[in-house]
């Protein structure tokens, strides 16, 4: 991949310019350059910041302008100085109830005065960087917050809507809204239900004409249909009233008791902020969602977002505005318009001091009823449905429920505070909450913790396991990620208790990772699933779902007689085999029911039996045991059962007991997670979107490196990841059938190809002689040999990677076979003849097992190169 880079002879020449001895030498004034997506993202976002702004102040009781004024504050202050440089600032909705109590308690120049001292405490907190620190609270309590707001706006413009006055209070206006629907006046009725008509409808316009109709914003379209139907029929309604600038109040020194000031403070602080930060974070996927060819757009910068919002406030403080908050309706609207930098959240400022200035007449004209019905839907969609299906999932719906009751009844700050301790409560009941469960099954005593072990556990705890006999085995199942000292020591205490008098124990569940007593059983058996010292060099991480699947010793495993199992396995031909060394070099030696401990449906590093494997015949690797067959006296799992030699299960070996807990994992904690999704596919058919083949290598796992689910991937693997040339399969038709089966029958929209490190067809590719025996492998490796023509073929550009030259030649020749297999796809009638309809792309990829780094094939300018996929490129 070149890139062409200009010669300074390319360059226009620059111009000399003369100047005095002794003077500076003139500066060139940069012109600002605005971009064409700021400047049309500008306009959409002013459209609905305008209605929305007079709305909102009128829901507060502030003066009107104080709603223009703290528009055009949070487009240029907070757009200018504010960290997430696509969100837009401005009075929000979420803080109409707390401004509407102030002016009621304190008046609206005090009111001006806590929003002045509110910027200056979020100025300090910006200072200290605790920015990040305020996304600790529980969204459910931010959700709930919003929703109790939203239930409190709703109900005030209710009033409003039916033409009379709201009161102070949720209560009072409840209690009245009987009264007020008896003497509904008619006129402001009509109008508000042609803007709420206006605003359902508008949107749902069909067809070309509603595509383009549907870029006007709704706000400002209900907005306008109802100024103008009010204007031409004549309608008596109180309307807007912007009294003159010279006339408009400014914040004056706070007059009232401390403590309420104090707290008033800290409730405008606390509201403002956590709305900002939210919202600059929910604007940051809402631009990592947008199309890979839009503009880059850097991520938000939390602190310096709010010293923007508090330098905001401050001056909308003030000059007499309402306090400023991000606002997600005029953020979203900015980033679905394309803005591409904060030029268009300062240019909506403009806008709004223009129209403040110069558009007074119009603005006149607006209907104060169909304000409120604007902000009153405002307010219904703060209480979400989608919110509320979240939390109940999470099992939170009890902090929503307080947190949103706690607003409408008492106000925003109490309301945050009893969510506050109901989520402590919730997450203190969480951690002391523990079933114990004791249950026997065919003389083996089970004994199941689920949940954290605490010391409150521990009477429970000794309960059941005092309900195990005395001498008999136990198995005892921590389903748990927390055990503290208490619970430890009873444990080991009864553990201790139990092997003296003849007893053995078995301790298994999610915390293999931790050693909680030495071997216990008459025979010194290390109990199952506790990680003894010699599987210190274990490198499976705990949160990983297969965790732990290659950290038990499979030597310390007793036969069916109770004597202990050999150390190695003993291969048909005399040789021996480490039992923690596969046909690949790697670890762990559960052989192919290795991937039985993976909860998820591809299952982890180990899946498949891995075939390619295999590196030279007669190898040690080769034999029987080293491949997990049970042939003669061995077995792959390096423990022997020294005199069996038939083929059936046993459940007293590793891999039976492995096997079983395996599955017994996945339908203890996957399955109900999983049924639904699989019930649907059952029901409706496989439709994968993509084929993808790729080598039987055990260290290969589709479904974790593309993070796929079910259904995601129609999966053909084999030795080597070989597509035979059309009439050369000799027999084996099993890769041809399956391609054809995706693109004709499933109607798959890509192909992947997929060579990994390491490969031991490769290997064995690059070793063979060719006057060897012929073997089912060596037959199959035919397929492979055009990869290596073409890599001896000095005409054509070797494959590479992206960075860095192939580190040998072994993984020289896996790059080049991805692609010598991409043309023989090619040559398949049914590939052919989707690429030339265009309803079909193949891809190369290239895995690194030992950097866990995948790589895309990228054509260009007669190049194959592997270019490597990072974290950028999987969110953008």
């Amino acid at each position: 991949m070149s890139a062409c880079v200009p010669t300074r002879a390319d360059e226009p020449r620059r111009e000399e310019h003369s100047h005095e001895a002794h003077s500076p030498p003139p500066t060139r004034r940069r012109r600002p350059h605005i971009a064409g997506a700021d400047l049309s993202a500008s306009i959409a976002v002013f459209l609905i910041a305008l209605p929305l702004s007079l709305g909102i102040a009128l829901a507060t009781g502030a003066p009107l302008q104080a709603g223009l004024v703290a528009a055009a504050v949070g487009g240029l202050v907070a757009g200018r100085l504010g960290g997430s440089p696509l969100q837009v600032s401005g009075p929000a909705a979420g803080l109409t109830v707390v401004t509407a109590e102030l002016i009621h308690r304190y008046g609206w120049r005090t009111t001006c005065a806590i929003t002045v001292l509110a910027g200056l405490a979020q100025l300090g907190l910006g200072l200290l960087r605790v920015a990040r620190s305020a996304l600790a609270v529980s969204p459910a309590i931010v959700h709930g917050m919003l929703a109790g707001i939203g239930v409190t706006i709703a109900v005030a413009q209710l009033h409003i809507v039916l033409g009379g006055i709201p009161h102070s209070s949720v209560l009072d206006n409840m209690r009245e809204l009987p009264a007020q629907l008896a003497g509904v006046h008619p006129a402001a009725l009509s109008v508000s239900v042609l803007t709420l008509a206006v605003l359902v409808a508008w949107p749902r316009i069909p067809g070309r004409a509603g595509r383009l109709l549907r870029k006007v914003p709704t706000p400002l379209v209900a907005v306008a249909v109802a100024t103008t139907t009010a204007s031409l029929t004549g309608l008596r309604l109180p309307k807007v009233d912007l009294p003159s600038w010279s006339s408009h109040a400014l914040a004056a020194f706070p007059d009232g008791p401390v403590l309420g000031l104090v707290a008033a403070v800290l409730t405008v602080t606390l509201v403002c902020s956590v709305q900002s930060l939210l919202g600059a974070v929910a604007v940051d996927k809402l631009v990592a969602g947008r199309p890979a060819q839009s503009a880059r757009v850097g991520r938000s910068h939390l602190d310096r977002e709010l010293l923007g919002q508090g330098a905001a406030n401050v001056v909308s403080g003030a000059l007499g505005g309402l306090p400023i908050a991000g606002v997600a309706v005029r953020s979203s609207a900015n980033v679905q318009a394309g803005a591409v930098s904060r030029n268009s959240t300062m240019l909506h400022g403009v806008l709004v001091v223009v129209a403040a200035l110069l558009m007074v007449p119009i603005l006149e004209l607006i209907p104060l009823a169909s304000l409120a019905a604007l902000v009153m839907a405002v307010g219904i969609q703060m209480v979400s449905l989608h919110h509320i299906r979240t939390v109940t999932r999470h099992r939170e719906v009890l902090v929503y429920a307080v947190t949103t009751l706690g607003v409408v009844l008492f106000g925003v700050l109490e309301g945050v505070t009893l969510g506050i301790a109901m989520a402590v409560g919730v997450a203190l009941h969480r951690l002391t909450r523990t079933r114990i469960t004791h249950d026997e099954t065919e003389g083996v005593h089970h004994v199941h913790v689920r949940g954290q072990l605490t010391f409150l556990a521990v009477p429970r705890l000794s309960r059941a396991l005092h309900l195990v006999p005395q001498g008999a085995h136990a198995v005892v199942e921590l389903d748990g990620s927390f055990m503290d000292h208490a619970a430890y020591e009873s444990l080991q205490d009864w553990q201790n208790t139990h092997t003296v008098h003849g007893g053995t124990v078995e301790l298994v569940g999610r915390r293999s990772g931790v050693r909680i007593g030495e071997p216990t059983g008459p025979a010194g058996l290390q109990a199952t699933g506790i990680v003894a010292d010699e599987s210190a060099d274990c490198r499976c991480h705990p949160w990983t779902a297969w965790r732990n699947h290659q950290c038990e010793l499979p030597e310390a495993a007793l036969s069916r007689d109770g004597q202990p199992g050999e150390a190695q396995a003993t291969g048909s031909d005399g040789s021996t085999a480490p039992s923690d060394t596969d046909a690949h070099g790697g670890t762990g030696g559960t052989g192919g029911a290795r991937d039985t401990g993976d909860p998820h449906p591809g299952g982890g590093p180990g899946d498949a039996a891995g075939a390619d494997g295999l590196t030279h015949p007669g190898h040690p690797h080769n034999s029987p045991a080293a491949m997990g067959e049970d042939r003669g006296t061995g077995t792959g799992t390096g423990t022997v059962t020294g005199t069996g030699t038939g083929t059936s299960p046993d459940a007293s070996r590793p891999s039976a007991r492995q096997l079983a807990r395996g599955i017994s994992a996945f339908q203890r904690n996957t399955a109900p997670l999983v049924r639904g999704e699989l019930a649907r596919l059952a029901r409706e058919g496989q439709q994968p979107s993509q084929l993808f083949l790729t080598c039987a290598d055990s260290r290969v796992v589709t479904s974790m490196i593309t993070s796929s689910g079910p259904g995601d991937l129609f999966v053909v693997r084999n030795v080597g990841n070989l597509v035979p040339l059309p009439g050369r399969e000799s027999g084996d038709d099993s890769v041809a059938a399956a391609i054809e089966y995706a693109v004709d029958v499933l109607q798959v929209r890509s192909i992947t190809v997929c060579g990994h490190s390491g490969c031991g067809a490769m290997q064995t590719l690059l070793t063979s002689e060719p006057g060897a025996s012929q073997t089912p492998l060596s037959r199959w490796l035919r397929h492979g040999r055009p990869s290596l023509e073409r890599i001896s073929d000095e005409s054509r550009p070797w494959a590479r990677l992206a960075g860095r030259a192939p580190a040998d030649a072994v993984e020289q020749l896996c790059l080049t076979n991805v692609v010598q297999q991409l043309e023989h796809l090619r040559a398949h009638e049914s590939v052919a003849r989707a690429l030339r309809a265009g309803a079909l792309e193949l891809h190369g990829m290239y895995f690194h097992v030992g950097e866990a780094q995948a790589y895309l094939l990228a054509e260009g300018h007669g190049d194959k190169v592997f270019d490597h996929v990072g974290v950028a490129d999987l969110s953008a």
